[in-house]
């Protein structure tokens, strides 16, 4: 068994777009239309090329109160691994990316938390 598929739910599939690829670095692997969305996914050009990350619309009212419920418990949906949170800190932010967390130290990691702009808060920690 592994993992070669992870989703994000968004609310606007083309921002998501944008802000994965353009702001993160991520590349776009899939984009194919299925009426009105898409079944669109990016993958990390540092990791292996089998490992997607679909983002999917968030369209089913449950969902929407789940985002809703994490982003303003500040709570993270997910969580990618960066070399140096602090590097990664500094360039996300000169990008205009919002960090609701700054990079802190937490036991033998340092993690940061920021608005993906598409309904979520996404942490970042150091390998």
């Amino acid at each position: 068994m592994k993992i070669k598929l992870n989703s994000v739910m968004v609310n606007d599939q083309d921002n998501a777009l944008r802000f994965y690829t353009e702001v993160l670095g991520f590349v776009k692997k899939k984009n194919i239309p299925l009426g009105e969305f898409k079944w669109l996914t990016v993958a990390s050009p540092e990791g292996s090329d089998d490992i997607e990350l679909l983002l999917e619309p968030n369209e089913f009212p449950p969902a929407k109160t789940y985002q809703k419920a994490l982003f303003e418990a500040g709570i993270p949906l997910t969580a990618f691994a960066v070399g140096d949170v602090q590097a990664e800190h500094e360039k996300l932010e000169k990008c205009g990316v919002v960090f609701s967390m700054k990079p802190t130290k937490t036991g033998p990691t340092t993690i940061a938390v920021f608005n993906d702009t598409c309904g979520n808060l996404i942490q970042i920690y150091q390998e």
